[in-house]
């Protein structure tokens, strides 16, 4: 009877030393979290700096944007710096950067 108690025990301790013996299966969970903090962090960032660029790179003279908080109507684009009247005859220069949104031609009008 003691014999069979050995053997059991045996081939119960057989598979859990095997299972530890594949380094990718304890890497799995580290390489999906890292998939999943790329999809749901990094690359939706990198797609709106993108967008960002974009609308800088695009804008004229004449647009309507909201520069800071402050709304106006650009008169006069530069490298890094952009002019935009705020009221008649009163205007700022902003950088660029500071320019979060371009808004429907009329909208300063309207409001």
């Amino acid at each position: 009877m003691s014999f069979s108690l050995i053997s059991t025990a045996q081939a119960a301790a057989a598979p859990a030393a095997g299972a530890a013996g594949n380094p990718l299966i304890s890497f799995l969970p580290l390489l999906a979290l890292g998939a999943i903090f790329y999809f749901m962090l990094i690359r939706p960032q990198m797609k709106r700096q993108k967008e960002v660029r974009a609308m800088l790179s695009q804008l004229a003279k004449g647009d309507e944007v909201i520069a800071a908080g402050i709304a106006g109507r650009v008169e006069d684009v530069g490298d890094s710096f952009v002019s935009v009247e705020v009221a008649p005859n009163v205007k700022i220069r902003v950088q660029k950067g500071a320019i979060t949104q371009v808004l429907p031609k009329g909208t300063l009008k309207s409001s």
